[in-house]
């Protein structure tokens, strides 16, 4: 068997791949010269100033604050309450059904209706009795809790 015929557009893709493998090795030493002129870690490195900006200079330690470590507060946690779930609340049963278990109570101040179940309950409540409770976060939403009959 003879030796394969070069032709034409093999001698192009051949030198295509010569051309590329060259252009490759030029970028590469391009990218070793310029590694020495300057590009060292120590010009990578960028700081952050005092108001958040990035800079290339590095802080001033003379104007350095001290923190308390307990002053930090990385989180709040999911049972927190604010004070004005913790307040005692006005309301009136705007509805209740006793043998389901449960209903809703209409706060006085801001109008809205909070669900109340009979577990949340320290005695026994009817429709249109004016009550005192407080909030809990349930699993849908605020839920009335230590709910009592106001005198």
């Amino acid at each position: 068997m003879g030796r394969p015929k070069e032709t034409s557009q093999k001698k192009e893709f051949q030198k295509k791949k010569d051309q590329n493998r060259k252009e490759k090795e030029k970028k590469r030493l391009e990218r070793r010269e310029n590694r020495r002129d300057g590009n060292s870690l120590d010009d990578m490195i960028a700081y952050v100033d005092q108001f958040g900006n990035i800079t290339s200079t590095p802080p001033d330690l003379t104007h350095k604050e001290k923190v308390n470590l307990e002053d930090i507060e990385i989180s709040v946690p999911k049972n927190r309450l604010s004070y004005a779930e913790k307040s005692i609340r006005k309301g009136i049963v705007s509805f209740f059904n006793e043998s389901k278990g449960y209903g809703f109570i209409k706060d006085m101040d801001s109008q809205e209706s909070f669900f109340v179940h009979a577990n949340g309950l320290t005695e026994p409540i009817k429709d249109n009795n004016r009550v005192l409770f407080e909030l809990a976060k349930g699993p849908k939403g605020m839920n009335a809790v230590n709910v009592k009959i106001d005198r």
